[in-house]
């Protein structure tokens, strides 16, 4: 049995991390530097670092800050935003990330995925999947940070990042970010059945039950949140400790 992981995510707009809602409404959190390193110190299996608006601003991640961030964390970080091209996977790579997450331009160029495994390693390439329910009833891949319907099917092209080389996905429910609700469990189900790479479920946590709910319901390896941590609602400790009591293997701190 492999031991489940618990990551904050930062998501980081004007070098602020930011929290919204479906995407939207979004409102600032705080520094992502301090508190990188305050989730890095208080029990954190990694970090997940996003540049939202790197995409739409048509731009790159913000490098300085990425560094930065670097110095403060001792456990794996993942960033994302932006990334276009094999340059982009390397210069993030040489910054401090340990693991470089693709979306909008993994699905213009699903070659990037295999040319940056290859090079890197797939260890270090993780595809983030935006997926919204649809009219007809189909989860569809959305990129531009959740503004743009690709009209793509999220099962068909799971299974195509698996193939290209990709070693874990980053799965956000579009409809179920921030509100708290609870992890999206029918989606998040039937993309862990899909592939045999890991797969992070995000969107929608609100309490640590949420956590425990997607480990015993599924067989997703990492489970995200962001507004409960950062809002000082709960502890990683406590979802941990919930998640322990009731059998699931954690990594311990």
């Amino acid at each position: 049995m492999i031991a489940k992981r618990i990551i904050p995510c930062l998501d980081v707009k004007d070098g602020k991390v930011v929290k919204g809602t479906n995407f939207v409404l979004l409102r600032e959190m705080g520094d992502p530097v301090e508190m990188a390193s305050y989730y890095s110190r208080n029990g954190a299996d990694e970090l997940i670092f996003l540049d939202i608006s790197a995409t739409n601003e048509d731009r790159k991640t913000v490098v300085d800050i990425v560094e930065r961030t670097a110095e403060h964390v001792f456990i794996p970080l993942t960033v994302g935003g932006g990334v276009k091209n094999i340059d982009d996977v390397a210069d993030l790579l040489l910054a401090g990330a340990d693991k470089v997450a693709i979306n909008s331009a993994a699905v213009n160029n699903p070659g990037l995925i295999t040319e940056a495994s290859v090079k890197f390693g797939s260890q270090c390439i993780v595809v983030a999947i935006d997926a919204k329910l649809s009219s007809e009833g189909r989860w569809h891949v959305m990129t531009h940070g959740g503004k743009k319907d690709t009209k793509i099917d999220v099962i068909h092209w799971v299974r195509e990042v698996e193939r290209l080389g990709a070693g874990e996905i980053l799965l956000t429910s579009v409809d179920c970010d921030g509100v708290k609700d609870g992890f999206d469990l029918p989606l998040t189900k039937t993309i862990v059945d899909t592939v045999n790479i890991p797969v992070i479920a995000s969107g929608g946590c609100g309490h640590p039950s949420h956590f425990l709910e997607v480990f015993e319901k599924t067989n997703v390896s990492a489970a995200l949140a962001a507004s409960i941590f950062h809002e000082g609602l709960f502890t990683i400790d406590v979802v941990k400790g919930l998640c322990a009591e009731n059998g699931v293997m954690m990594r311990e701190a």
